[in-house]
């Protein structure tokens, strides 16, 4: 078999180097992003213009755009190097994964979710390097140059590919401390008189609980907004109040006892998770592996949050008696107001 002349394997690195500058809009962030000098950037895509005998570029010195001649080229030229791709990743076999996967991810699902996931996955395909690229705002998938994206909730209109690939269970919960001050809620409508602590996840609607076919939304209020995850959970941890979160993300703090699971006969609404590639492109294999891993990662943590579910400890004898004088107290003071009342 003849070998790939360099010109050859030249012009195609050049070609991709054009499609990820047109992706981005600027020669600085795409040498950045591909480990070489923008001087030799803009000298690869000129050659590349004076080649073609046209102007891919208009080039300001506030903006980077296509002209009509770099659009109609790009829209041609990129679903040929996808194909080459998957033609290369077939030749290789469809176990054989190298190259990079640039993964966008929120720092919660990060941190609880998909990093202690990884070395399985890294195991099984050692030829692949990984960037994580975590981030509490949703990636730009073709500016960053996000192979896949882990998404929680329901998605934006885009021309994004979204496939779900679980559904997290959601809990309230709330620290010992807390508890012991402010009393155990029993019921859903018993929130409404608690601190709430509110995270990322809008509580506009309410929170929704499920019981026996019975669907009770309650009205919250927080004290306490925060817009990380991570940070809602470690105010819950501080004693600030109730927060509601997915179930996997505090199992940690649940199974140490610095968090305890409120209402576990009520059912709140799940989550949904999707892996998101960027529209009109073709998923790369490593992104389609690594979608089809976390398919069965997710459906293990799954059935080990059910479990620990099932045997999650009860509360402390102190708490409940704690909980107990303090509901009694408030039953004396609404005596009290009540007789008040009567006598004016």
């Amino acid at each position: 078999m003849s070998t790939i002349p360099s010109n050859a394997s030249e012009n195609l690195a050049a070609l991709r180097l054009f499609v990820r500058v047109a992706q981005i809009g600027s020669f600085s962030k795409a040498a950045r992003e591909l480990g070489l000098s923008q001087p030799t950037v803009s000298r690869i895509v000129a050659t590349l213009e004076k080649e073609l005998g046209s102007g891919l570029f208009i080039r300001t010195t506030r903006a980077l755009s296509l002209t009509e001649a770099g659009a109609d080229y790009l829209a041609r030229i990129e679903p040929i190097l996808e194909a080459l791709t998957e033609a290369n990743h077939a030749l290789s076999g469809a176990t054989r994964l190298r190259g990079m996967l640039r993964i966008g991810v929120s720092s919660t699902v990060a941190f609880r979710e998909i990093i202690p996931r990884l070395p399985r996955f890294t195991g099984q395909h050692p030829e692949l390097r990984i960037e994580v690229l975590i981030n509490d705002r949703r990636q730009d998938l073709i500016l960053e140059g996000v192979d896949i994206a882990i998404r929680l909730g329901a998605l934006p209109d885009s021309t994004a590919v979204a496939r779900k690939i679980a559904t997290l269970p959601r809990i309230v919960a709330a620290s010992p401390d807390y508890l012991a001050r402010r009393g155990v809620p029993e019921t859903p409508a018993a929130l409404a008189s608690h601190d709430i602590i509110t995270g990322p996840v809008s509580t506009a609607g309410g929170w929704s609980f499920r019981k026996d076919g019975r669907v009770v939304n309650v009205k919250v209020k927080g004290q306490l907004a925060v817009n990380l995850n991570e940070g809602a959970i470690a105010a819950a941890v501080a004693g600030m109040g109730v927060v509601a979160t997915g179930m996997s993300y505090v199992l940690p703090e649940i199974s140490s006892g610095s968090l305890v699971q409120l209402l576990p006969d009520w059912e709140m609404d799940r989550i949904d998770v999707h892996a998101v590639h960027g529209g009109g492109r073709t998923a790369k294999p490593a992104a389609r592996a690594f979608a089809d891993f976390l398919v069965s990662e997710f459906k293990i943590g799954d059935a080990l949050s059910l479990a620990l579910r099932a045997v999650q400890p009860s509360l402390p004898a102190e708490i409940v008696a704690l909980s107990d004088r303090h509901a009694a107290r408030r039953k004396k003071t609404v005596r009290r107001s009540d007789m008040k009342e009567k006598v004016r």
